[in-house]
């Protein structure tokens, strides 16, 4: 047996070239199962109200054209309210001095109230205008809590460590066990609240029922983290600053690259989450049955390549630029929306449900379009990431809460604007007047006045009903516009952002430069410093 000794020293990134001590590698490893298990419970939560909320609602409410309206509004306007809300929370957490540190408080205290906040949203029976209203209160509280503990989690990463191969790793093992979350939750709610295997015979039963569940799994998963995770509280130490959106904005207009991955993360998330977003679901009950299983599998199919792309991806950013990373993504992206038009379009159903050719050709094209597009997720969440260590350099701040908080941000942003395109999408090829009819008959399951072999012969016929041209509607906004965004969002990434590996490294020797010759007084005082050459311009 080899001696310890005899191992190869792991870099130590606050004095590089000196040997990691004992301790500061069991603190490694133990973050790297503790931190990224705790997300688990928050993505089922974010599954279940971000991508089925809207879902929920039409296919269990009777709705006017003025209450989808009136609906689509609370939640673009709840949405733009959140991401500005964000850079509020960062500013918070930035300020927040507790002997548990400045992101554990705000993980437990978020993650408990938008439990309450999930169950209430699933669990009410109102409907008409006293729904709307309802909806309303209920979303924008949702977008207060859910904000507190989202930013407080990513901003964990540059927190416990500033070196760039170990941040790859919290970061794709986290989005990893996140798509954990969000696949066990994307399988099961179609299956359990859609079709025969419904929990209690009708949606909105199933919904409550889940609703329940996951309010439940969200504050225990998060335990995980908040027991088991050391961050680095040195930053700690740095005087209080003063909470305005002066601080906020003066970080985005120092720091051009933050700027561009604003833009560059916006255009992705909208590529990113426009199927889940209800359009999918609907296509694939519509063309192929009102049957969850399939919904669930097109859905599980389509993340599961995403799964094994979290894991490898330390491996591949070790061989490969992120920016070759980004091409080879985007020919994954026209790639699979080429598959998904044959199955959706070009192909004819045979209702043999999983063994219908064209299902089979159209879920392994989304599959294709999203694992390009979740290697687009992992380069940006790193590429925003490694923007601090920029605006460390240039002015002397970290401003780790407010940088990461753009994450949780921009997400916000794309989902209103999803929710935008997904009920225009509605309107105009009149699809509630499908969904209607069907919420119709999942009322009355509810209520008893119908047996459940009814609630599916009658949602059969409604199916039926569906024309070519509603059908053809869904299955253009589902393909066309992701690979729109993503293209531009490919685009300007390989333009306009400058810190790749070679420069983010050259920042970081000058930071450490800078700290070993800095005095007490200079390191205390934040004085701006002098220029320094990044190769990063703008």
């Amino acid at each position: 047996m080899k001696d310890s000794k005899t191992k190869p020293i792991e870099n130590n990134v606050d004095n590089p070239g000196a040997p990691i001590s004992e301790k500061k590698r069991r603190k490694r490893e133990k973050n790297l199962i503790f931190y990224p298990l705790g997300t688990i419970g928050r993505d089922m939560m974010y599954f279940l109200f971000n991508n089925c909320i809207l879902t929920y609602i039409l296919f269990t409410k009777q709705l006017t054209s003025e209450q989808l309206i009136a609906i689509t509004g609370i939640m673009v306007a709840a949405r733009i309210f959140d991401a500005l809300n964000d850079p509020i929370m960062g500013n918070i957490i930035e300020a927040t001095r507790t002997k548990w540190g400045k992101f554990k408080p705000w993980l437990l205290i978020g993650v408990l109230s938008t439990s309450i906040v999930i169950y209430l949203a699933f669990n009410m029976q109102l409907s008409g205008w006293p729904f709307v209203i309802f909806f309303g209160v209920i979303y924008f509280a949702y977008s207060i809590t859910y904000t507190m503990h989202d930013i407080s989690y990513w901003g964990m990463i540059p927190a416990m460590s500033r070196d760039a191969d170990l941040r790859n790793q919290y970061t794709s093992r986290a989005t990893f066990f996140a798509g954990v979350g969000s696949t066990l939750a994307s399988v099961l709610i179609p299956i359990l609240t859609t079709g025969n295997m419904a929990i209690g015979g009708n949606a909105a039963t199933a919904y409550g029922v889940i609703a329940l569940i996951i309010a439940i799994l969200g504050p225990v998963f998060i335990l995980f983290t908040i027991i088991g995770v050391k961050e680095h509280r040195g930053d700690d130490m740095e005087p209080k600053m003063k909470l305005n959106f002066r601080r906020f904005f003066r970080t985005i207009k120092q720091n051009d690259q933050l700027r561009w991955m604003i833009v560059i993360f916006l255009f992705q998330q909208i590529a990113n989450s426009l199927v889940f977003g209800g359009i999918g679901s609907s296509f694939i009950y519509f063309r192929y049955g009102y049957e969850g299983g399939l919904y669930s599998v097109f859905s599980m199919v389509g993340v599961a390549a995403t799964a094994v792309l979290m894991l490898i991806y330390p491996a591949l950013s070790r061989k490969f630029s992120r920016k070759k990373l980004m091409t080879f993504g985007m020919i994954m992206v026209a790639g699979g929306s080429v598959l998904e038009i044959l199955g959706g379009l070009v192909l004819s159903p045979s209702g043999n449900g999983l063994a219908d050719i064209s299902f089979i050709v159209l879920t392994v094209g989304y599959m294709v379009v999203n694992l390009g597009l979740y290697a687009f997720y992992l380069i940006m969440m790193i590429s925003i990431v490694n923007t601090v260590e920029y605006n460390q350099l240039i002015t002397t701040h970290r401003n780790e809460a407010i940088i990461t908080s753009m994450r949780p941000l921009l997400t916000k942003m794309g989902s209103a604007i999803v929710v935008a395109i997904t009920s225009l999408t509605y309107l105009i090829f009149n699809i509630t007047n499908m969904t209607n009819q069907i919420s119709d008959f999942e009322q009355q399951a509810q209520l008893g006045t119908i047996t459940d072999a009814q609630r599916m012969e009658g949602i059969k016929s409604v199916i039926d009903g569906v024309s070519s041209t509603q059908t053809l509607g869904l299955l253009m906004a589902m393909v066309l516009i992701p690979i729109v965004f993503g293209f531009i969002s490919y685009i300007l990434y390989q333009k306009k952002y400058k810190l790749d590996e070679t420069t983010y490294e050259n920042i970081c020797r000058q930071l450490e430069e800078r700290k070993q010759q800095a005095t007490p007084e200079q390191s205390t005082t934040g004085t701006e410093p002098a220029a320094v050459e990044t190769g990063a311009k703008e």
